[in-house]
Formats: C-alpha cells, structure tokens, sequence
C-alpha cells in the first residue's frame, strides 16, 4: 500500500538528474563543436568591438576539430577568408585567446608602408572597420607597427590585426597564426556592457560582425 510513493519520488528524482546531466552533455557540445561565448577585454578591435562586449563564435564555420588534440580536424569546411574576426590561441601563450581580423592568407604578399597596406602589391583601401587613431608615423627601424617591409605569408598560416590599428598587438609585432590555432569566427554581439557608465549598450546587442 506505501509502497508506490517512494518509487514515484525516485523516479522522479532519476528523471530530473538524467535531465540535468543530457542538458551538460548538450551543452559541452556546442561549446565544444558549434558556438562559443567570448568577452571582448581590451580596445585593440575598437571600433568594431568595444570593450565589455560579449560574442558568438562559430565553431563549425572552419571545421569540426577534435578535442584535446594539437588542432587537428575531424571534417573540413573552409579555411579563414581576408577580412574575417577569429578567435585564436595567442603564438606566444597558447592559454590565452585572442581576436583579430584576418587581413592575408597563405601565400599573400604583404607590405606596410607609413601605414598604407600593401596585399600582393595593392593598396588595401575601404576598410571603414580599420582605425588610425594617431598621424604619427613610427620608421620602420624602431618599430614594425606602421612600417613592415614586404613578406610572403607561409601556407597554412594567416597574418591578422586589431582594427585600432595603433593600438594593436597582432601579427606585426609577433608573427603568423597557424591554422590549427583558430577557434573560429565571431559572427554576433549578443550582450555589450558599458563597465565606464555602468549600463547595457542596448544599441549593439544582436548586431552582426563583419
């Protein structure tokens, strides 16, 4: 007779824990495979990305690789185009990620003279994303910011900048990111907080990235 309650209760108690551990399992995957969230904390992608702004990457986008490997992919899709926002594992400390656009390709030539870019010997105009913030010019001789003598991007490897393109630490200063190092490409701004006012930027959630 008092038998049916107990069971009932367990049941019920099974069926909420299965509920809980399938929505972990599904989650771990996306996180994994398809979409991840990242916070932007620094000005180096201003102004297409402002600080305290939270993003989609797509995962997928460039292949489905296989966990705990060194980047290995499972099913191929595309390699990263100029002009796309990645995520990456930074060359130099591999613990930490960072975002940049996508600015040459295996194989491209590029060039940097008095900040005019230079991919396979032509001019990169209409960039309304790329910032110059200051008119001073740094000679080539001190730094590789404004003045970078001609390269050729090895295969399988991609030169990227910030879009503040004075206040950036990318490719200039420390090279190449292999392939094997993309996370993926940001698409969307899903949550933007203003840490200076203390108060959402509504006007940039849901926006696309280009």
């Amino acid at each position: 007779m008092t038998t049916k309650k107990p069971t009932t209760k367990k049941n019920a108690w099974r069926e909420n824990i299965e509920a809980i551990v399938i929505a972990i399992i599904i989650a771990m995957f996306i996180r994994t495979f398809i979409i991840q969230a990242f916070k932007i904390p620094s000005g180096s992608m201003l102004e297409t990305l402002q600080i305290g702004d939270q993003i989609l990457v797509n995962k997928f986008i460039y292949g489905v690789k296989i966990p705990f490997t060194d980047g290995k992919t499972l099913i191929p899709v595309k390699d990263p185009e100029r002009g796309d926002i990645v995520v990456f594992k930074y060359p130099e400390d591999p613990s930490k990620d960072f975002i940049k656009r996508v600015i040459a390709i295996g194989g491209d030539t590029l060039e940097i003279i008095d900040k005019q870019l230079y991919v396979n010997d032509k001019p990169v105009t209409r960039q309304p994303y790329a910032v110059y913030k200051e008119n001073r010019i740094i000679p080539g001789n001190f730094s590789t910011r404004d003045n970078l003598r001609k390269i050729t991007i090895p295969d399988k490897k991609l030169f990227v900048m910030g879009d503040n393109r004075d206040n950036s630490h990318d490719s200039r200063f420390w090279g190449f990111v292999d392939l094997t190092e993309i996370k993926g490409e940001a698409f969307m701004i899903y949550w933007s907080w203003n840490k200076k006012d203390f108060g959402v930027r509504w006007g940039r959630l849901g926006n696309l990235l280009f």
